[in-house]
């Protein structure tokens, strides 16, 4: 058995991962997939002070209220950001880091920095802060990737603000034990959209792809439940 934290990105919740949690249980893992500090049933918490800081913490305090030890930690889209600075804080409660379709941030890197696209985001932000959920597009790109009428939704009434202080703010991964640990690269290679650039896999980290968009928790919850458990086994 092994311990799933999963992360969801921008604009999402942890009801996103609703399709994957119970293929993970059901195969006798422990699972949490929280919702961070401004979405999703927490929107009322979403204020201009929030930046990446908030949801590294929010996951930080998750793991030592919890007593977790060994986890799987998987970051999807901006959650990349956020798993890395979870990685640099308490290296030592971490066995897997499993980078979901996900920003793959150096020390002192921002998302602006990893993904510039990022930055027609933070110019147009409501107030000067906030940025609404992207609008749907035609197929194959969708809603992040999810084109199915009753997904898109289901997907659209969990979506909410992004603060675009969690775009700004620079992740710190100066410890290098957080280097130590194994990581995994899972590509969602269907309708990317454009100005969408990987940076490419260091030797020595595991690469996997799903034949679908960007939400694969969504579209492909049972193949992502599968490689997920890939990790958990080494």
């Amino acid at each position: 058995m092994a311990t799933f934290l999963l992360v969801h990105g921008a604009w999402h919740s942890g009801r996103s991962w609703d399709r994957v949690v119970p293929e993970l249980e059901s195969a006798g893992h422990r699972v949490f997939a929280p919702t961070l500090t401004g979405y999703g049933d927490k929107a009322h918490l979403l204020s201009p002070g929030i930046g990446l800081g908030t949801h590294i913490d929010d996951v930080v305090a998750l793991i030592e209220e919890e007593g977790l030890d060994d986890v799987v930690l998987v970051g999807h889209s901006y959650a990349g950001m956020v798993i890395s600075g979870v990685s640099n804080r308490v290296p030592g409660r971490i066995a897997h880091l499993v980078f979901l379709d996900a920003m793959v941030p150096e020390d002192g890197e921002t998302a602006v920095d990893v993904l510039p696209v990022t930055k027609r985001l933070v110019d147009a932000a409501v107030d000067g802060w906030r940025v609404p959920p992207l609008p749907e597009q035609p197929p194959p790109l969708g809603l992040f990737g999810v084109t199915e009428p009753d997904d898109v939704a289901w997907l659209r009434s969990m979506l909410s603000d992004q603060p675009v202080g969690c775009l700004q703010e620079p992740v710190r991964l100066d410890d290098p034990a957080a280097r130590t640990i194994p990581r995994t690269h899972i590509h969602c290679v269907k309708g990317k959209p454009e100005g969408i650039t990987r940076r490419p896999v260091p030797a020595g980290e595991r690469t996997r792809e799903l034949p679908t968009g960007h939400d694969c928790m969504i579209t492909m919850p049972v193949e992502l439940a599968a490689l997920l458990a890939e990790t958990a086994t080494g």
